[in-house]
């Protein structure tokens, strides 16, 4: 049986997690959501490494069964599982820079798995490394999307739990098992 701290803990990081993915699906800006901050908070936050990993990927994957799905998912999934990989580095320390250089960090590997991918699979551009530099340049819009988009998101994650942790004691400390 979960203790009442574990619970509320529980409770405020999964409604979050929720709030995070709903925004995924009210209109926005290309590359601007929450999944890629969700990826990182939830890498940093969740005591089972593998939900910690999962909550961006099930939110994702729920967005996609109303959005539909494509061909680049399993470069878009891998992106974002790649920065939850990243929120494990924050799960001892998380200070503003730590933070700060893992959303850049993870903003850059996403866009370069995906525009990759887009290389790789479209043929938009030529098989060569010529083509794949191309492909790199014409993402940047993106990735400055991705980037704005990133840093407001993963400031309304991390900055709300530290917040939060300020009313709401049962979320000041890690949990002792592996549930939230």
């Amino acid at each position: 049986m979960m203790s009442r701290d574990r619970l509320v803990r529980f409770a405020v990081l999964t409604g979050i997690v929720l709030l995070a993915a709903a925004a995924r699906l009210v209109p926005h800006p290309p590359n601007v959501t929450p999944i890629a901050a969700l990826a990182l908070f939830g890498g940093a936050h969740f005591a089972n490494r593998w939900v910690g990993l999962g909550v961006a990927l099930v939110a994702l994957l729920l967005g996609d069964l109303v959005i539909g799905f494509h061909a680049l998912v399993p470069f878009v999934y891998g992106g974002f599982a790649a920065i939850g990989l990243l929120g494990f580095g924050l799960r001892s320390t998380r200070s503003v820079g730590r933070v700060a250089g893992a959303t850049v960090a993870g903003s850059l590997l996403f866009f370069l798995i995906t525009n990759f991918g887009m290389w790789w699979l479209f043929h938009t551009y030529p098989p060569t490394a010529a083509g794949l530099w191309a492909c790199y340049v014409a993402g940047l819009p993106y990735l400055a999307n991705s980037l704005a988009g990133n840093a407001v998101y993963v400031t309304v994650l991390f900055g709300g739990v530290a917040l939060l942790k300020r009313a709401v004691p049962a979320l000041r400390s890690a949990p002792a098992s592996a549930s939230a």
